[in-house]
């Protein structure tokens, strides 16, 4: 098949239009061409007055070399890559060296689907709840229906902390283009829309995705492996000699037998952290991002993307990516946009206010939401040690509980305010969306004066990109801390700690994605060390 890429075509063309244009680019007529298959649909929205959706395609034809020779230099013309040859490595019969995954979210789960699939029956153990039970808690807090539950809510249980997100499904690491195909399609084969194989910025949305976690989790089940939940590991007994992982302590005082243990814990294991560091497990403070959800109208947002075009069902809500580098030196970024979302509770620890973006797949909401988050790293900001940076989380999300009421409401100031250096009395005509509820008030407080400082200078510097950025009565909620893990925990070619054979620190809590598709990615490769250092001993006796 012959490959065609940049197929521009207006909003409102046909499907005989799109056969059209490969005729075309290919110099042929309609009915020359064999099957068509839509590779890539991106948006081009370069001209408000002119958007155009710009096409991947692969299509069959009778002579594939002398079309390609004939239309020789072009290079938006070529043949078709190979379908992703996935690794084999299958454990023999009887195998008994049994895996073990800690974490069920995208990047254990990915793991441990993986090891299931070759054989290896693994064990996963996750200190939260499953999907179910653990939407019923974190949606009846957010609703004041029933407390706080450090064990069950937006970043511990089943799907891990991106399932009450928007459900991105893109990213830029390398990996990408292998890997991450494979992981849409594991997520198609789990009940996801199809779509996501061919939209440039997929998603699939809160709802959906706890139907997926589910399929996935069965599908893990159905090969084999076993997934238990409420079953939080607290220590890890080390080899005296060679620190060799030799197995794990559970909460409940069990202990689990396994050479081999993918450490998939997420960004949210501050407890894990401190034990594995308790233990001398090889890790380092790491960079991250701090500041505010804003939300914004969603129809302003639409307008300035879309232009005249808002509201085409094929655009649907629209999003935005913005960054500034501020005077001070920090850069200011969007993270984690919501179009047509909700500002969110994601605390993990009593006493403590986190916000987030969720999206459900329609992506309907009224207002669209981003964090606006400012740089910051160990050495400026958290010098003191492997775990400085958890403890600077912890005092901002301390300080916004005691600004939010001590009622884990989150405390909101408006963009005029802000931008003035004065507190918010009351709201606007802006409804916010955060759950459990808002306190009007001074954000100037909530982060160190840098950061504010950053932050003031970028809102105006962003609506130069977004017209109406800079909307008076747009909201600004506090705080947004966790954007990635606050440390690393190094691991070799291998994956492999550098200094404890066994443990393989993989996904976001480990340092090593940012998000569900990179941490998806983050869990095959693993998986795949994984399988591979446990047949070692096997193919060493076979040769």
């Amino acid at each position: 098949m012959i490959r065609i890429h940049q197929l521009a075509l207006s909003l409102n063309h046909s499907a005989d239009d799109l056969l059209a244009a490969v005729a075309r680019r290919l110099k042929l007529s309609v009915g020359e061409l064999g099957p068509l298959i839509i590779k890539k649909r991106s948006i081009d929205a370069r001209d408000k007055q002119a958007i155009e959706l710009v096409y991947s395609v692969d299509v069959e034809v009778a002579s594939e070399a002398a079309v390609l020779g004939r239309l020789r230099g072009n290079s938006q013309l070529g043949v078709a890559p190979e379908p992703l040859i996935r690794p084999s490595l299958a454990a023999p019969a009887g195998f008994q060296a049994r895996p073990v995954v800690i974490g069920a979210g995208p990047c254990g789960y990915f793991a441990a689907l993986f090891l299931a699939q070759q054989g290896f029956k693994p064990l996963l153990l996750e200190r939260g709840r499953s999907v179910n039970n653990r939407t019923a808690d974190t949606f009846g807090f957010w609703k004041g229906n029933s407390p706080f539950n450090p064990r069950s809510n937006a970043q511990f249980g089943e799907g891990g902390a991106g399932t009450f997100s928007d459900g991105k499904l893109y990213s830029g690491v390398k990996e990408s283009k292998k890997h991450g195909r494979w992981v849409l399609e594991e997520f198609v084969e789990s009940g996801a829309n199809p779509e996501i194989l061919v939209l440039q910025k997929p998603h699939i949305g809160t709802f959906k995705l706890v139907g997926v976690v589910r399929q996935l989790r069965a599908r893990i089940e159905a090969l084999g492996g076993e997934v238990r939940f409420e079953q939080q590991v607290v220590g890890f007994d080390l080899d005296p000699g060679t620190r060799q992982l030799r197995g794990l302590q559970l909460s409940n005082s069990e202990i689990i037998p396994t050479t081999a243990a993918v450490l998939a814990i997420g960004h949210s294991a501050r407890d894990t952290f401190a034990q594995l560091h308790l233990q001398g497990v090889g890790m380092e403070a790491k960079p991250f991002s701090v500041g505010f959800r804003i939300e914004h109208p969603q129809e302003l947002i639409d307008r300035a993307r879309w232009g005249d075009f808002a509201g085409h069902p094929l655009l649907g809500a629209a999003d935005y990516k913005l960054v500034h580098h501020a005077s001070n030196g920090r850069s200011v970024y969007s993270f984690c946009m919501c179009p047509g979302g909700l500002v969110v509770g994601a605390t993990s620890e009593e006493g403590h206010v986190v916000t987030n973006g969720m999206s459900q797949y329609s992506r309907n909401e009224r207002n669209a939401n981003s964090g606006i988050v400012v740089g910051i790293n160990p050495e400026l900001d958290y010098p003191n040690g492997v775990l400085a940076g958890v403890a600077f989380q912890r005092q901002l999300e301390a300080r916004a509980y005691l600004l939010g009421g001590k009622n884990y409401n989150a405390p909101a100031q408006r963009l005029e305010d802000f931008l003035l250096g004065q507190p918010s009395l009351d709201l606007g005509p802006l409804q916010p969306s955060y759950a459990p509820g808002v306190t009007p008030t001074d954000l100037s407080t909530a982060l160190p004066t840098q950061l504010i400082e950053a932050i003031r200078e970028a809102l105006p510097a962003f609506a130069k990109q977004i017209p109406g950025f800079d909307y008076g009565d747009a909201l600004l909620t506090g705080v947004e801390t966790r954007t990635s893990s606050p440390v690393r925990i190094s691991r070799g070619v291998n994956f492999q700690s550098v200094n404890t054979p066994g443990l393989f620190p993989a996904g976001e809590g480990a340092g090593y994605a940012g998000g569900i598709l990179s941490a998806g990615i983050d869990g095959l490769r693993v998986g795949e060390a994984v399988a591979k250092q446990l047949l070692a001993p096997a193919n060493a006796l076979i040769n």
